[in-house]
């Protein structure tokens, strides 16, 4: 990759349409602005429709002619991710270049979604995996289509436990997240080797913005009402973390650069916490077929979201 790679290097994105998740804010705001420059069409698919709008107008202030749009998506519901899915086609026709997987959470209290999942797997995996399922026919009707699907440097903290993906032993929040991300690595490993079997040109890949500073760090403890941590996260991320116009590099390269390859994971040049974005270090279980494949079964019998046959 080329050592200092930036936001200048994106290609044109002109007539070519886009789906950024929770695109409010953070590392999905920076993504959809930044495309929205280049010229696509961008669709900001967040939870919270006072924030998806206030974000609709901010990128219209911002970028000249930005062709945004907010569409009301909330990953811990499956009913609204059919809704969105479902809407895809009537509103847009079937034509979709790039889905970029970019919400999440992190590190929360102990809770569980609308369908009863654990919150941090519901959300970072399942959501998305459902997501992606039900879009992938436009995907696939796309040539130079791309699914970028954001993890991070934190998968290392667990590997999946394919008997309780749901943490309904023991619920450790840090190690719930790590798993999640771990799940995220999985799916692009997965569905990668099913798209090669099927000699499909649809390219899907991963990302982590390494240690950038947004709101993701400061929502567990807010939840909580534990200011004092919330103030002292807010003063690290001032002093160490890197703005979130550098976090976004990784998925703005996964997403646009010439030459990204299925199931590469990409992530920040120093140390995997900031810089320009780079090849990244992942875990050796992450590109376990035999784990891939048991998390793809889990994830279609929990979602109720069956892929079409790729020729796995």
């Amino acid at each position: 990759m080329t050592t200092g790679w930036n936001a200048h290097d994106i290609p044109d994105q002109t007539g070519r349409t886009a789906v950024v998740t929770g695109a409010n804010s953070g590392i999905g705001l920076v993504t959809a602005r930044e495309l929205a420059r280049r010229g696509a069409h961008v669709v900001l698919a967040c939870r919270d429709e006072g924030r998806g709008r206030a974000a609709e107008e901010l990128l219209r202030s911002e970028v000249q002619r930005a062709r945004v749009e907010f569409r009301p998506l909330d990953l811990a519901d499956l009913s609204s991710v059919r809704d969105f899915a479902a809407a895809w086609a009537k509103d847009h026709g079937p034509r979709l270049d790039l889905l970029i997987n970019n919400a999440g959470v992190m590190a929360l209290p102990e809770g569980r979604t609308a369908d009863g999942f654990e919150t941090q797997f519901g959300v970072n995996h399942l959501g998305h995996f459902a997501l992606t399922g039900l879009l992938l026919p436009h995907l696939l009707d796309t040539t130079g289509a791309r699914v970028v699907t954001l993890s991070s440097g934190l998968h290392v903290l667990g590997n999946i436990e394919i008997g309780d993906l749901n943490s309904e032993r023991r619920y450790q929040r840090w190690l719930a997240y790590g798993r999640s991300k771990t799940a995220n690595l999985l799916f692009v490993h997965e569905l990668a080797r099913r798209l090669t079997a099927a000699a499909s040109g649809l390219v899907v890949a991963a990302a982590h913005p390494g240690y950038a500073a947004t709101n993701l760090q400061t929502a567990g403890v807010r939840m909580e009402g534990r200011k004092r941590v919330e103030r002292l996260v807010e003063i690290g991320n001032r002093i160490l973390a890197q703005p979130a116009e550098t976090g976004a590099l990784p998925t703005l390269y996964a997403a646009t650069a010439p030459g990204v390859r299925s199931d590469s994971f990409t992530g920040p040049r120093i140390q995997g916490l900031r810089g320009a974005p780079t090849k990244s270090l992942r875990a050796p279980w992450t590109r376990n077929d035999r784990a891939g494949e048991l998390l793809w079964a889990a994830s279609e019998q929990l979602t109720g979201v069956t892929y079409p046959d790729l020729g796995a």
